[in-house]
């Protein structure tokens, strides 16, 4: 039962310890990402063990970062839901959180579907345009258009977890994840090891078990009690419930979408270096995916308790929450970036069984993996000036100081000194740059929330 009354159960964010409330939100949302990092991963490590490097550089390269574009922007555009539905569970406001979640669903059908028939339409030119190697762009084009046609079930997954992690139901959104997760390894083994479907059958494994999550997720929340339940006969677009969740979730997205074309762009320069070192970007985006998994479940966490504390006006408890967040999350940057350093090796041979790939993959861990504390900055700051509903001016620090940089990067100081190492260096000093804005941002803007306090 979802429970809308405000007391210490587990949903409401805004009563207990901070640090148990915190840790109990999170590890859910942690092991569901990890889950869902390892269903892609698990096609990678198919596709580079039964069907070669060339189809693991066809799933994994161009193709992913593409994927993760497009994706990326509906997801942003979904977390402005989020934001809405926590800060009205935290005000009691149970009309206007029904009236949102049923206008962002609705509004994933219809995106899903023009998104699908769109990225299936876009997918040749998007490849060429990121200068996909030819060797690999017949099966880019299969993975990519095989991909968005389950564009509708990835879309209601992730928008209906976001509803339940929104009014502190992170524990469901995890059993959906495993099931996810479980029925696509064994997809992916009945149709790339038994029936030599090849990349196909990677593509057509994801799908359908995107499809089977998305059935579960909006299975619960027809059967929910309060106002999270969804009714089919409730579907519609209200327009003031669009325009703020679209206030918040746009620049959400944008961030992301510039993400990923700064992403898209050095993924550009890396294809011009060949298959093995596509192949090796590729083993490095799968392994040291747990980090990027876990430091954003942080940021999920840190986004829905501060939701829901300034939703109830307990200003001194959110900023406090985010100071025991912080240092979490600190924390695990460190442990993972030495683990990821000294078993790098032993890690990538989970993902591909050439030598010479996982020689140049480890090397390129070591460029950037050593700043995963700097990101942490970022991560948890943006996510809790998104909290609060101030969405605009962090995505413009985030877009200039990470995604322009990078692209900068890519365009005038790889050219003077052209190899992986200048490349990977894009991303420590973006970080660096975006951590100390952003920083400097959340403290003024601070100053309004000891005023309310």
């Amino acid at each position: 039962m979802i429970r809308t009354k405000k007391t210490a159960a587990d949903g409401d964010l805004t009563e207990g310890v901070i640090w148990k409330k915190l840790l109990g939100f999170f590890f859910p949302i942690l092991f569901g990402m990890l889950f869902q990092q390892l269903y892609n991963t698990a096609d990678a490590i198919i596709v580079g063990q039964f069907v070669g490097t060339e189809a693991l550089a066809a799933v994994g390269g161009s193709a992913s970062v593409i994927i993760n574009l497009v994706i990326g922007f509906f997801t942003g555009l979904a977390s402005g839901a989020s934001v809405i539905i926590s800060q009205c569970f935290g005000a009691r406001d149970d009309k206007r959180l029904s009236r949102t979640a049923h206008t962002i669903v609705c509004f994933c059908l219809v995106a899903g579907a023009i998104v699908s028939v769109a990225s299936c339409l876009l997918t040749p030119w998007a490849l060429r345009l990121v200068r996909n190697p030819a060797e690999t762009m017949a099966d880019s084009i299969l993975y990519l258009r095989i991909y968005f046609v389950g564009m509708i079930p990835l879309m209601l997954f992730n928008v209906g977890s976001g509803i339940l992690r929104a009014v502190g139901d992170s524990r469901r959104p995890l059993r959906f994840l495993i099931a996810c997760c479980l029925s696509n390894i064994a997809l992916d083994i009945v149709f790339v090891v038994v029936l030599r479907m090849g990349v196909a059958g990677v593509a057509w494994a994801t799908v359908l078990a995107q499809l089977l999550s998305a059935v579960l997720v909006m299975r619960c929340l027809m059967r929910a009690e309060g106002p999270v339940r969804i009714s089919v006969r409730e579907l519609r677009l209200d327009w003031p419930a669009l325009r703020s969740t679209l206030g918040i979730g746009v620049s959400a997205g944008i961030q992301s979408a510039m993400y990923s074309i700064s992403n898209i762009i050095i993924q550009a320069a890396v294809n011009d270096l060949g298959t093995t070192l596509v192949a090796a970007w590729t083993a490095t985006s799968k392994i040291d995916g747990v980090f990027w998994v876990t430091s954003n479940a942080f940021g999920i966490a840190i986004c829905a308790f501060v939701g829901q504390c300034y939703g109830a006006g307990k200003i001194e408890r959110m900023r406090k929450s985010v100071r025991v967040c912080f240092l979490m999350a600190l924390g695990t940057a460190a442990v993972m970036s030495m683990g990821l350093i000294g078993f790098a090796r032993p890690l990538l041979r989970l993902v591909t069984a050439d030598g010479q790939v996982i020689t140049l993959a480890a090397q390129i861990m070591r460029f950037f993996v050593p700043y995963y504390a700097v990101w942490i900055v970022i991560e948890i700051v943006s996510n809790t000036l998104r909290g609060v509903g101030d969405a605009v001016r962090p995505m413009l620090i985030v877009t200039v100081g990470v995604c322009l940089i990078r692209i900068l990067w890519i365009a005038f100081v790889v050219p003077l000194h052209p190899g992986i190492r200048t490349i990977s260096y894009s991303y420590p000093v973006s970080w660096s740059i975006t951590a100390l804005a952003l920083t400097v941002y959340y403290f003024r803007s601070g100053r309004k929330w000891r005023s309310e306090a």
